[in-house]
């Protein structure tokens, strides 16, 4: 039903080109129909939980996957998902143990990953982003899916990040060191890695993406490169036996994490010939780039569309 629901955005939303800059910029949609496209049921939102550690989890819902820490110290969150979804978070949380949300950390400003922000900022929860991703928060955005688009309208004073940082930042909490890194614009240009140093966790946000093909929010300042540069360096910081979180799908491993920046790297060494070549973004879509990995991730227009934009620096998105 999802790639059905895809297909007809394709056709419906794609059908006029731009020459060298790909297909029109859909009319952004309202967030249920959104939803609806994406597979995510707001009417009857479900909330799942799988344990890495005793303190250490990840609810599976509707948007981004959560990870949650809880122990005598309180309750930290990273990401928070939607605001409607406030209730069953809270609920889930409370049968691991935790209470109120204390700490959350957003690994960047996308609305399915920060919009819980506007439910638990007002509560008095610490919000905390990359500096970028605060920035970004503070005006309207037009996030261009390629297959749909989406207005992220200006966050509220309450539902802005209190704390932000630059590179790196830690929290202690629970009896776990909690590292944040930030290594340049990938997704999006304020996304953060958070590793569980204790739990050997750590969660990649939408740089990882574990459910299909990244997106690329080129429109923004993401990156193809960036997205292999920010992989790469979280490789260097965890081991063999570190959980990997991802932004949408299910937990992995570490060869999981370097099976996808080798899958990147030859995607984008194959388009970058092409783009050397002088090719177009219809015969590099045409070209089967990524015909290995189809199977398992799915529809590649998003990715393809949005990896020639940053790669070939033609955005219109602007």
């Amino acid at each position: 039903m999802h790639t059905m629901l895809l297909r007809f955005f394709l056709m419906f939303y794609c059908s006029t080109a731009f020459p060298h800059s790909g297909p029109e910029i859909p009319e952004p949609l309202p967030l249920k129909p959104l939803g609806i496209a994406f597979g995510w049921d707001f009417d009857k939102p479900e909330i799942t939980v799988q344990a890495v550690t005793k303190n250490l989890n990840v609810l599976f819902g509707t948007g981004g996957n959560i990870a949650v820490s809880t122990g005598k110290d309180g309750v930290l969150i990273v990401d928070d998902q939607f605001p409607s979804l406030m209730p069953n978070i809270e609920a889930a949380i409370g049968e691991l143990g935790g209470q109120a949300i204390d700490f959350v950390v957003n690994t960047h400003w996308h609305f399915d990953h920060a919009e819980g922000n506007l439910a638990l900022g007002p509560k008095g929860a610490w919000l905390v982003s990359h500096s970028n991703s605060r920035s970004m928060m503070l005006d309207d955005h037009l996030i261009n899916l390629v297959v749909a688009s989406y207005l992220q309208k200006a966050y509220p004073e309450e539902a802005l990040p209190t704390v932000t940082f630059d590179k790196t930042m830690q929290f202690h909490i629970n009896g776990e060191r909690v590292d944040l890194f930030h290594f340049g614009p990938a997704h999006t240009t304020g996304d953060t890695a958070v590793i569980f140093r204790t739990s050997n966790a750590v969660h990649l946000g939408d740089v990882f993406n574990n459910a299909g093909y990244p997106f690329i929010d080129a429109g923004n300042g993401g990156t193809l490169d960036g997205v292999i540069r920010f992989c790469t360096e979280t490789l260097k910081l965890i081991n063999k036996d570190t959980v990997v979180i991802p932004g949408h799908g299910a937990i992995t491993n570490y060869n999981a994490l370097k099976d996808y920046i080798d899958m990147l790297s030859i995607i984008r060494t194959r388009m970058m010939a092409m783009i050397e070549e002088g090719a177009t973004l219809d015969e590099v879509v045409a070209a089967g780039l990524t015909k290995e990995w189809d199977e398992q991730n799915g529809d590649n227009t998003g990715f393809i569309n949005r990896s020639y934009m940053s790669l070939t620096h033609k955005i219109v998105d602007r």
